[in-house]
């Protein structure tokens, strides 16, 4: 099993009591909304869905020495998440994110980032030693946001290309996070064209075609290096796209109670699968042609994401292999 670094902000979900107002069949519309911690941000949700599965997860970010920032490594170390490159500072706040859900288990969410002690992580603090073994590098679009985090990104995921590391890259758009006036375009499809493996949501998918069709975008991430696209909708069939094959995978059929991790725990399903089978990037061009093969990973992964949608919260909602071969099974 191969090594699988994370990339990005570790935060604080402040979650909406409205969730285990729901759970206890007392409607999701409570008027005192109340609002509990958990650890979250989306890289970090990948590293614990990893780690939970029993994966050789990493996290590479940096929070505040605090103790929001106390709280969270310790989170991740009992999700087997390593904290080797996870660093704390005094010169800023640990994030937190508010999400609110809606009466279906919708989110809504107001964060408190900015400045805040995840955009500190600086382009030296990226180590080459990390990058000795085989690997996979997993990041995600809220490390553009500013000129610093995003300058730190493009040196990790430097390092990691020319270390051979496959490389994951989950767009997750939060258009909240971008500075007033900011158009995240360029800079999301940058890291699109070196990304190996590319998750979409279909919303983000359509930003994307803002130029063109959605026949003609898929072609160009192709075209430009991707060996495997994913594109999720909630429910509805994930679709693939590799250069041998398209197709669709319908996920399990499940009553959502709170979709917060479910793409996290998605890609977390992948990556780990990805991990065990010790894929390299020639490896993920070479699945592109077995079909039954890369549906089987898929599926896992799916099953993954089912089971995290059906719990609260973000780290407490990820599956064990036990809960993912329950679905596999049902």
């Amino acid at each position: 099993m191969i090594k699988v670094i994370s990339f990005g902000e570790l935060l604080v979900d402040m979650l909406s009591s409205r969730v285990s107002d729901a759970q206890d069949g007392q409607g999701a519309g409570s008027e005192n909304e109340r609002f509990t911690k958990y650890p979250g941000g989306a890289p970090a949700n990948v590293a614990a869905a990893i780690g939970k599965l029993g994966g050789h997860s990493f996290f590479a970010g940096k929070v505040g020495a605090d103790m929001f920032g106390d709280f969270l490594v310790q989170s991740l170390e009992a999700m087997k998440v390593r904290t080797d490159y996870l660093l704390q500072t005094k010169e800023a706040k640990t994030a937190l994110a508010f999400v609110s859900l809606d009466k279906d288990g919708e989110r809504s969410f107001e964060f408190y980032r900015g400045p805040s002690a995840d955009l500190l992580f600086g382009p030296n603090e990226f180590q080459q030693e990390w990058f000795e073994d085989r690997g996979i590098f997993h990041f995600c679009s809220n490390t553009l946001t500013e000129p610093g985090i995003l300058e730190a990104t493009q040196a990790g995921l430097e390092t990691a290309r020319a270390a051979g590391w496959l490389v994951s890259f989950d767009m997750n758009l939060r258009h909240n996070l971008w500075p007033e006036g900011a158009d995240p375009f360029e800079s999301v499809w940058a890291c699109v064209e070196q990304a190996d493996l590319v998750k979409l949501s279909a919303e983000e998918l359509a930003f994307l075609c803002r130029h063109t069709d959605e026949a003609q975008v898929l072609k160009q991430i192709l075209n430009a290096g991707a060996s495997l696209v994913l594109i999720t909708d909630g429910g509805q069939p994930l679709r693939y796209h590799t250069a041998y094959h398209s197709g669709s995978i319908q996920p399990p059929n499940v009553q959502m109670v709170d979709s917060t991790a479910a793409g996290d725990a998605f890609v977390g399903g992948l990556l780990y699968r990805l991990s065990e089978l010790d894929m390299s990037v020639a490896g993920l061009e070479g699945l592109g042609t077995d079909q039954q093969r890369l549906e089987n990973i898929l599926s896992f992964a799916s099953a993954c994401g089912a089971h995290a949608v059906t719990h609260a919260g973000a780290f407490t909602s990820l599956p064990g292999i036990e809960d993912v071969e329950a679905f596999l099974r049902y």
